[in-house]
């Protein structure tokens, strides 16, 4: 495995980026705890027993770039993103997505995803020793949609395209890119989940869900291997969700 070195969580304030973080952490790794709520990285820094706090909108590409820099000039080099930020929208077909929900839903999560990307990679492919990694948080609803989610659905298809990219052009520069599809892992996001979820036969059914520690546990393992083995994708989810057979 390979040594704990510099890592940025995005999202890290909640959920399953703040159970990434903690974990990083815990491991060894200094950790920067990216995300919009200040308050929110502060606790989870506090929780984690050390780390950086940095507010930021990546969906705004000055602030991405300033993030990156911050941690740079902290501890000199970038060894991991977990690129986790992002958001979703009730259930609704595509005439009753609202424009603006749309453009929001692709701002954070493809966009904000491609500017943390695009800063890490820079840094990564410049710093000495060269390389690093980044693992992108697709969605099991990058393989199978859930009805209602177009919004969601097509930015997490999107990113499956970024990791394949991001895979191939770092090649030259030691930079290797993977990415975690996670079902139903139990955040404030997946509440619904307990109580009721639209599912492709028209009925709306529980469903069962896993500990977000799952999801760190396995980031936590694609971060230690040498940048020499890489996970491409990985699929993490409740062992009787219904993603292998839904339709």
């Amino acid at each position: 495995m390979a040594q704990a070195g510099v890592a940025v969580v995005t999202g890290a304030g909640t959920g399953v980026g703040r159970a990434v973080a903690r974990t990083l952490a815990g491991a060894g790794w200094r950790v920067a705890f990216v995300g919009r709520r200040g308050a929110l990285l502060e606790q989870a820094v506090a929780e984690a027993g050390g780390g950086l706090a940095l507010p930021c909108d990546i969906t705004d590409p000055a602030q991405v770039e300033a993030m990156v820099a911050r941690v740079v000039a902290e501890w000199g080099r970038l060894d991991l993103l977990f690129n986790n930020a992002g958001r979703g929208f009730k259930a609704a077909t595509i005439d009753e997505t609202p424009v603006e929900e749309w453009l929001d839903v692709v701002a954070v999560n493809l966009t904000g995803s491609f500017l943390c990307a695009r800063a890490a990679f820079a840094q990564m492919r410049r710093q000495e020793p060269m390389g690093g990694r980044i693992v992108n948080n697709g969605s099991v609803s990058a393989q199978a949609p859930r009805p209602g989610s177009v919004a969601y659905t097509a930015t997490k298809h999107a990113i499956t395209g970024l990791t394949k990219s991001l895979s191939l052009d770092g090649r030259p520069f030691d930079i290797a890119c993977g990415q975690i599809d996670i079902g139903n892992a139990l955040t404030e996001m997946a509440q619904a989940m307990t109580v009721g979820v639209p599912q492709a036969d028209g009925s709306v059914r529980a469903e069962p869900t896993i500990d977000p520690q799952a999801v760190a546990d396995a980031v936590l393992y694609m971060a230690g291997l040498p940048l020499s083995a890489n996970v491409p994708f990985m699929t993490v989810m409740a062992t009787k969700m219904p993603l292998v057979g839904r339709g």
